[in-house]
């Protein structure tokens, strides 16, 4: 409990430090403006088409007596609109770290030099730090449509797909959602994504305590766009207590940058 208390500790850390560093906040904002625009076209138009898709997915169902019909095509919308939100609360953040790349991580630079000490740098020119960021995004959502998948399943066992199934679906959306904001300053630090996860893994607790009330948050309209600033902040003060050399982890070199070993691809 503790650790959860931790975790939802440093988002709120980081929606202070956006509110004491208004032009920050500003400035990190563009990135979640943009891709909200063509996220709500995207679930405005599944909202009108669920139940179309529904209808041709189902065509054993054409001759069901009611209220089965009624019962199965309803239930199945339902389903297909709450996966969707739920990619779209995983993907929004990905695909907005991706547009905002330079932007966040200008951001996050400064989050830590006013921390105090170095600012760990990758070395690597944008172009590679994107390349690395895509790569990466795209191997989390094949994560992430894995679980969605399971969890779509599962949706249909009475009971527990009503009640267990939405909150795991939002632990599994908090644990990403934080690894994607930490993958900022973690990146910098030369750490691979696979070290990411297992460090996350480590300290889960403290993760969903920052990920699950975020993923939470998203899912009012606006808000992620709002919160996008803080929670970048919040993510690289996370990142900068979890990265620790005794664990493992590499420590940063004289100018923050990693071995160029752990920054191979």
């Amino acid at each position: 409990m503790n650790d959860l208390g931790a975790g939802f500790g440093y988002l709120l850390k980081g929606q202070r430090w956006v509110a004491r560093h208004g032009r920050w906040f500003g400035f990190g904002l563009l990135p979640g403006l943009i891709t909200l625009v063509v996220y709500a076209g995207a679930l405005v138009g599944l909202g009108y088409g669920a139940d179309d898709f529904v209808a041709w997915a189902t065509p054993f169902a054409d001759d069901w007596s009611s209220p089965w019909l009624g019962l199965l095509r309803t239930t199945l919308t339902a389903l297909v609109f709450v996966l969707g939100l739920f990619l779209a609360v995983i993907t929004f953040t990905a695909v907005t770290l991706l547009v905002g790349q330079p932007f966040y991580d200008s951001l996050s630079e400064e989050v830590e030099r006013s921390e105090g000490g170095e600012v760990p740098e990758s070395g690597l020119p944008l172009w590679r730090e994107l390349w690395i960021s895509a790569r990466d995004s795209v191997r989390i959502l094949l994560r992430v449509a894995l679980f969605g998948i399971a969890l779509f399943a599962c949706g249909f066992i009475p009971v527990v797909g009503q009640t267990v199934v939405p909150a795991l679906g939002f632990c599994v959306s908090g644990y990403f959602l934080a690894q994607e904001l930490t993958g900022v300053a973690l990146q910098r630090r030369g750490l691979p994504l696979k070290k990411q996860l297992g460090l996350l893994r480590g300290r889960l607790p403290l993760v969903l305590g920052f990920g699950v009330p975020l993923a939470l948050s998203f899912l009012v309209p606006f808000v992620a766009v709002f919160l996008m600033p803080g929670a970048v902040a919040g993510a690289t003060l996370l990142a900068r207590d979890l990265v620790d050399p005794a664990r493992g982890f590499p420590a940063t070199g004289p100018a923050g940058a990693a071995a160029p070993q752990e920054r191979a691809v």
